[in-house]
């Protein structure tokens, strides 16, 4: 069971599908081999420090755009559990050649699919499904200081949400423009 690991636009920034494998028990999906050569090429020499899982309740909601600013930088896979989302990674890299670009994807678990966000991306979706659950694998540890991202509905980013926009946080909305980012 190999990973299709392709590169998106913005470096770093990769969609990896999975083939589960079906039998009359159900379904086995490997999420995360490091020892699968195109994953690990992607992966590199990353630790796995922490997994978390959110769960949405409301579709249309958006949560993001967020990161990790330096020295905590981490970088993340993001797969959808249960339900549908449309996940999108945003280039906040200063230098870059992709900076203020933005990929999108929709995850679900038919599709078996998941992005990987590197460090100084911005990372942020829309539920497409009610009750839309995310697993997520970090390289870094969570430190409150270092929370950062920009606005949702920056025009300088002109993200087209699939949705109309709901249950966006306080924290959510008194992020920056893009171009005030630090």
């Amino acid at each position: 069971m190999k990973s299709h690991i392709t590169e998106t636009q913005i470096q770093g920034v990769t969609s990896i599908a999975n083939e589960p494998f079906y039998d009359e028990r159900g379904m086995f999906l490997n999420a995360f081999r490091k020892q699968d050569d195109s994953f690990s090429a992607t992966w590199g020499t990353r630790m796995i420090r922490q997994i978390n899982i959110s769960c949405t309740a409301k579709k249309g909601t958006i949560r993001g755009l967020h990161l990790q600013t330096p020295p905590h930088s981490e970088a993340k896979i993001v797969r959808c559990l249960r339900g549908h989302v449309w996940d999108v990674a945003v280039d906040l890299r200063r230098g870059s050649p992709t900076f203020g670009q933005w990929y999108a994807e929709e995850l679900s678990p038919k599709k078996s699919n998941a992005l990987l966000i590197p460090e100084g991306c911005a990372h942020g979706f829309q539920v497409l499904e009610d009750d839309s659950e995310l697993l997520y694998v970090h390289s870094g540890s969570w430190f409150a200081d270092a929370e950062s991202g920009v606005l949702f509905d920056d025009p300088e980013l002109s993200i087209p949400w699939p949705l109309p926009p709901v249950g966006i946080s306080e924290r959510d909305l008194a992020l920056p423009p893009l171009m005030s980012f630090r």
